[in-house]
């Protein structure tokens, strides 16, 4: 019974994913989001941990000191931060956040307007991913400070202007950074092909 519980849980949180992602242009990751969730190593670890009102992770965790489940999910999914730590050449740090691409941060926000949705049912309101972000910001020092910066600029803006609005403008933020990376691309390349003088 748990199985089947989980399997809806996570079908519909990656169906509003999806549809959020199509919303801002991101069709590819919307249809491939959270694909190793369905994985024998995260889904039966899902199942057995299910309770239907946070994630089975945090269960696991508590349970067995770590979660096999998030350290193989994590390892597979770009729109999560934790997958772009890596060793600082800064000698202060071990370990630092990488700069995340833009696609992926917008991934990331979606994920957490849809796992909030998804936990909150009818308690939702725009402000909840912003509050859920709030209480766990600690966590959130080893992120790249651009990509933080970014996704809470978005998590902002969901909660003072609401989803309409803030979709539109992601959607076009997005387009804005495929120019900018064409443009970057091109001058790139027109460098490297460039004759020796």
């Amino acid at each position: 019974m748990k199985a089947m519980e989980h399997l809806k849980t996570i079908t519909h949180h990656r169906h509003l994913v999806r549809q959020h992602c199509f919303q801002v242009g991101l069709y590819w990751q919307g249809l491939t989001h959270d694909l190793s969730k369905f994985s024998p190593t995260e889904f039966l670890v899902g199942a057995k941990y299910f309770q239907g009102d946070r994630s089975p992770n945090n269960a696991e965790r508590e349970d067995k000191g770590y979660s096999s489940s998030w350290l193989h999910h994590k390892g597979r999914n770009k729109h999560h931060f934790e997958y772009w730590i890596d060793y600082s050449r800064n000698k202060e740090r071990l370990l630092t956040g990488m700069k995340m691409p833009v696609r992926f941060v917008v991934e990331m926000f979606m994920d957490r307007i849809a796992a909030c949705k998804t936990y909150q049912k009818g308690d939702y309101t725009d402000a909840s991913p912003w509050e859920y972000h709030k209480k766990s910001r600690l966590v959130h020092q080893v992120m790249h400070e651009d990509s933080l910066k970014l996704l809470e600029h978005f998590l902002c803006m969901l909660a003072d202007c609401g989803e309409e609005a803030t979709f539109a403008y992601v959607k076009k933020f997005l387009k804005l950074e495929r120019k900018r990376a064409f443009r970057q691309f091109v001058r790139n390349s027109f460098k490297r092909g460039k004759p020796e003088k």
